[in-house]
């Protein structure tokens, strides 16, 4: 997961107030991974989903940065201070016959927002995307997120009515994987 330079790319937009805001955009280092748990938690609390927040900052350390690191996760800063991520990670589309990457979270602070830093998140997703020969970039928003779709749909991102997100998770997981043919 580490065919992208490591090195910084620092970026500058112009914010709704007509000024400039320098930031940049980094790849997360395993020193991140409280920023990110805590990033995580304001996203959850931000979507009403505050109670199913569980992820620790040792989650992070050991699923983003271990021997098997499973998701992309790049950081947004101004002045030092980290304002937002974004957490991808690879998934395969057997109509196409290619990889595409999935968006887990995107988050800006709120005070950051309206400043490019979330086009610039998703944009740099993108380029890995398309350096690595990637076919799409995808990702799950909150039918009440009116702000969030806008957002996307500016991007040229469509959404998909067809499908209905389905998940399996807790009690129904362990009921379902004990119902698996023994190896």
């Amino acid at each position: 997961m580490n065919d992208l330079p490591r090195g910084e790319r620092a970026r500058t937009a112009t914010g709704k107030s007509g000024g400039a805001d320098t930031f940049v955009i980094r790849r997360a280092r395993e020193e991140d991974s409280a920023t990110i748990a805590n990033l995580v938690r304001e996203l959850a609390v931000y979507e009403k989903l505050e109670q199913f927040a569980r992820a620790t900052a040792e989650d992070f350390r050991e699923h983003l940065f271990g021997t098997r690191a499973f998701v992309e996760t790049f950081m947004a800063e101004v002045e030092s201070e980290t304002v937002g991520l974004a957490m991808a990670f690879p998934t395969f589309s057997t109509f196409r016959g290619r990889p595409g990457l999935y968006l887990e979270d995107l988050y800006v602070k709120p005070e950051h927002r309206g400043k490019g830093i979330g086009k610039a998140l998703l944009a740099t997703l993108a380029k890995l995307a398309k350096d690595r020969g990637y076919g799409r970039l995808e990702w799950s928003v909150l039918n009440w997120n009116e702000p969030s779709i806008g957002f996307y749909r500016s991007l040229g991102a469509r959404p998909l009515d067809e499908w209905t997100v389905y998940r399996i998770d807790d009690s129904a997981l362990d009921r379902l994987a004990a119902l698996a043919p023994e190896e």
